[in-house]
Order: C-alpha cells, then sequence, then structure tokens
C-alpha cells in the first residue's frame, strides 16, 4: 500500500487526539497550484489576489487531526484533493461523522460566526492538498472581503442542511443506503472511482457495527454497483449508486448546486461589466 498516493482512504486514530504540536504544525508545505478550491475560485479574482498573499499551500495527509472540541482555531484551511470528516465525539472516544468537507469549502467556519474554539474533531480523511490561512490572518481578511463573506454564508447554509439531514439519515435510515451516501458525497468531493478504506472507518463514520458496514457493503458489491477487496472501494456504477441511496444525498446536493448556481448569476454579470 502506498500511502503517498492522492485521495488514499484508511482508518484514522479515531480513538486517539493527536497532541497540541502536531496539531498546531498539520499541514506540510506544498506547490501552489491552480485555484481547485471552488469557494476561492468563485471570489473575484482581485480579491483572490489579495487573498493569496496570506495564503499557503499544503499537504494534508490521512489521519491528520487538524482540531480537537475546544481546541483554539490556529489556521483555516481551503481543501483541494484533500477531504476533511467533522466528527463528533461521545464519551470522549466515540466519533461519528456528522460533515465532510472538500474542495467545495473551508474548514474552520467557527471563525466565521465568530467563536474561535473548535467543537469538533477535524479528521484529514483523504490525503491532498489544501490553502491554509492563519486564522488571525483570516479574521482580517473576512472583515474586508464582501465577496468573501459571501461566498462563506452562502456555504455555511449548505453545510448546516449536511450536517442536519446527516442526523436525520443517521437516525432513519438503513445501512446500505447510508453507506451508499456517503460514497457519493466523497466521490463528489475527491472527483475519484477509486477509494481506500476499511469497514472499521466506515463502521466509525456511518456510527454502525461493523458487522453492518460489511453486510451494506456486500449488498452493494452483489448489485455491481462497487467493487470491494482488502479496502480497496471503486465506484463501478454512479447512476445505480444513485438510486440505491436515500433522497438525503439528493437533497444536499441539490442544495448545494443552487447555491452555487446563484452565486454564478452575479459573477457572470460583473465579468460582462468589465
Amino acid at each position: 500500500m502506498n500511502e503517498n498516493v492522492q485521495n488514499s482512504f484508511l482508518v484514522p486514530p479515531v480513538g486517539h487526539p493527536a497532541t497540541r504540536s502536531n496539531r498546531d504544525s498539520a499541514g506540510q508545505a506544498a506547490r501552489p497550484a491552480s485555484i481547485e478550491n471552488s469557494l476561492l475560485a468563485a471570489i473575484p479574482r482581485k480579491e483572490y489576489r489579495r487573498l493569496l498573499a496570506g495564503l499557503e499551500p499544503v499537504m494534508l495527509t490521512f489521519g491528520e487531526i487538524l482540531y480537537e472540541p475546544g481546541d483554539t482555531i490556529r489556521h483555516v484551511y481551503f481543501p483541494n484533493k484533500s477531504v476533511v470528516s467533522l466528527l463528533t465525539l461521545a464519551d470522549g472516544h466515540l466519533a461519528l461523522e456528522v460533515g465532510l468537507i472538500g474542495r467545495d469549502g473551508m474548514v474552520g467556519i467557527p471563525l466565521v460566526l465568530g467563536h474561535t474554539v473548535s467543537s469538533v474533531r477535524a479528521l484529514v480523511q483523504g490525503t491532498g492538498t489544501a490553502m491554509r490561512m492563519a486564522a488571525t490572518q483570516f479574521q482580517k481578511e473576512f472583515r474586508l472581503s464582501a465577496p468573501l463573506q459571501r461566498e462563506l454564508y452562502r456555504y455555511i447554509h449548505t453545510l448546516m442542511a449536511q450536517i442536519s439531514q446527516t442526523a436525520a439519515c443517521n437516525r432513519f435510515h438503513v445501512v446500505e443506503m447510508r453507506l451508499a451516501r456517503w460514497l457519493l458525497m466523497t466521490h463528489d468531493r475527491v472527483k475519484s472511482d477509486h477509494f481506500r478504506m476499511t469497514h472499521e472507518f466506515l463502521a466509525h463514520m456511518l456510527g454502525v457495527r461493523r458487522v453492518g458496514v460489511t453486510k451494506a457493503a456486500q449488498a452493494l458489491q452483489k448489485r455491481k454497483l462497487i467493487s470491494y477487496s482488502r479496502g480497496d472501494i471503486a465506484i463501478l456504477d454512479r447512476r445505480g449508486l444513485e438510486a440505491a441511496a436515500c433522497a438525503c444525498y439528493q437533497v444536499v446536493k441539490d442544495m448545494h448546486d443552487g447555491a452555487r448556481t446563484e452565486a454564478a448569476v452575479p459573477a457572470r454579470a460583473l465579468a460582462v461589466a468589465t
């Protein structure tokens, strides 16, 4: 197994928090690239060029913990090819995923709402690049940039919808549907048909026993929607997987797509005017 492969998925240390020194230095320097994060890409180029002075390209690696509950948020992250799970904890060690952030958003949303402390564990689920900014610099830029405020408020709206829909999904829908939804959400964010993840990891993400995930994965594989072998999952039939998922996936996707369309209208108008 190659640990340097982009978008690889492995079992993270969900039960043991990282040390503060590790979290403060999360993310290794990486080479700059084009604007892959759609939230940043939606900001007018003039505004983005100003933001760029405070943005640092980093590589986030699987299992890396960016924040724990109660940590002061020292950096925000705009994922490019990385994926970050937001986990809520019970009894200090049991973890359940409530949100998934990829190239569509930003990790560190409490700062937008005036809070400097994380209430969740932010865990890197998929290896890849991101743009990082110091919290103090971000707060300054956020106050100065109306376009950044607009895009982040739109994103918060869709993230809140994702979190609330995930809570309902975890309560009312069977594991097979929930697994299909989770795979689709991950696929949307990494733009890859192949993932690396184990049943143990999926059990933590979905809040079920490992045997439940095993049965659900076997059912999806029997229907030739995915293939699964020793932690390697490949999506074989995207449309079929959408049909197998609960309606929660489409509800959140429609809201996200609607927000992006709404944001594109003033952006096109600005481009015509200039």
